[in-house]
């Protein structure tokens, strides 16, 4: 039997609440759940579309708090979200650009700094250079250490 469905994709934070309030309140991800049935674990889960859930976990020690890399969210109007996002104070590595197969994409930081691809949903591939969007000013990132941040 073939597996069937992604469902669930642990994130690594040091802090539930602060996490929370970046998924849901600057994302646009939805609450899916908190659970604190397991004594001492406190389940925080956010989803996009009810399917599958990021599970925002402080309880794994082989999993530090901003260890995740490779998480891709699909954005409607990448630019848009950039820009947003961007003036909300999210840390990017740049603005949108062409990925490996062409599909526009960016890649930003939680407050922890795992690190999430912001991925266009539209079929069209950058083709040339993608416009300089403003954004803030950036240190450079000599680390990718939560306690460099």
């Amino acid at each position: 039997m073939p597996v069937e469905d992604v469902i669930t994709v642990s994130v690594p934070v040091t802090d539930q609440g602060r996490a929370l309030a970046f998924y849901v309140g600057t994302l646009g991800l939805k609450l899916a759940g908190v659970d604190e049935t397991t004594l001492g674990v406190r389940r925080v889960q956010v989803t996009v579309n009810g399917a599958t859930c990021l599970s925002l976990v402080t309880w794994f020690e082989s999993m530090p708090p901003g260890c995740l890399r490779g998480l891709v969210l699909r954005s409607s109007d990448l630019a848009a979200d950039y820009e947003r996002l961007v003036a909300a104070g999210v840390e990017f590595d740049g603005p949108p650009f062409a990925g490996p197969d062409g599909t526009c994409q960016a890649v930003c930081y939680d407050p922890d700094g795992n690190a999430i691809v912001l991925q266009s949903d539209r079929t069209e591939r950058m083709t040339r250079e993608p416009r300089k969007l403003a954004r803030a000013p950036q240190a450079p990132r000599t680390s990718l250490s939560p306690a460099s941040r």
